[in-house]
């Protein structure tokens, strides 16, 4: 590993990208081209402290979970994304690795469905993108402030989570995740990413290994969503998976039937949700 030529990169990929490539304002008073160290670090679910020590060359080996999103938000291309890699000690990514890119247009479709929470997932299940109201809505869940940035690790490792579920819907789920991680080794056998999450799951869940030997069907990806919110109370919210053509992103809506107190919470949070400086999204 080299950390002063991985912080040098991380610097030179930051300042070459312009704030509407990433699907940001501009703004009026910003004295250099290229996106600020918060804007990078937001994008990338990264705190600006980590990202400062990465492009100073004072932190540790950063991981292929931390290399991924900061590839993704830095618009790296395939031989600078495995340059990326190396120069923190990794192997390059695999060639057959699903493309998890959040474009500038996605971002604007994220952007106006400002009374609805949305996630964006990769193939692994991990939390890529989270607007604000969905961070509002889930908490951790979304943002992955508490260290899990991964849905089904949560899930199946009882970590916090403020989705609620009987049994029967825990089983549902169960049998939707186990179909769809399948499906994912199917579709891109390259790629790492879902193919360790499930070794890690079988170890880790009896849940999972159960689920796992069952071969499931997939239930609906479309389902209600019951969440305990702390100030808010139990809601129970529509929750949609939505597929990002060309990619291997899927997008997490959360929404409620206008008119509804569902709804009307929701808006509540929504409003409420707070925005970091010139920035339209929050990574989690």
């Amino acid at each position: 590993m080299n950390p002063t030529d991985l912080g040098a990169c991380l610097r030179a990929w930051r300042d070459r990208l312009a704030p509407a490539d990433a699907g940001l304002p501009a703004g009026p008073r910003r004295r250099a081209p290229g996106l600020r160290r918060q804007e990078v670090a937001t994008l990338a679910g990264l705190s600006v402290e980590y990202l400062a020590r990465l492009e100073q060359g004072r932190a540790g080996r950063p991981s292929a979970s931390v290399l991924g999103p900061l590839a993704r938000v830095l618009r790296l291309s395939g031989e600078e994304r495995d340059h990326l890699f190396r120069l923190a000690g990794h192997a390059s990514p695999a060639d057959g690795a699903a493309a998890t890119r959040v474009t500038p247009g996605l971002h604007r479709v994220i952007d106006r469905l400002h009374d609805a929470g949305v996630m964006v997932i990769d193939r692994a299940w991990n939390v890529v993108l989270a607007n604000p109201p969905a961070v509002a809505l889930l908490g951790d869940d979304a943002s992955g402030e508490d260290g899990e940035r991964n849905v089904l690790r949560r899930h199946f490792t009882g970590g916090p989570s403020r989705v609620v579920r009987t049994a029967a819907e825990a089983a549902a789920f169960h049998a939707y995740a186990v179909a769809d991680l399948r499906a994912s080794l199917g579709r891109f056998p390259d790629d790492p990413l879902p193919r360790a999450l499930v070794g890690e799951l079988l170890e880790r869940s009896p849940a999972f290994a159960a689920a796992w030997a069952r071969t499931d069907v997939a239930a609906s990806a479309s389902q209600p969503k019951t969440v305990e919110h702390p100030e808010a109370g139990r809601l129970t919210l529509d929750c949609d998976v939505l597929e990002a053509v060309g990619s291997a992103l899927r997008l997490v809506v959360y929404t409620a039937a206008p008119g509804t107190p569902d709804h009307r919470a929701l808006e509540r949070l929504a409003a409420a949700a707070p925005r970091p400086a010139g920035e339209s999204v929050t990574a989690g």
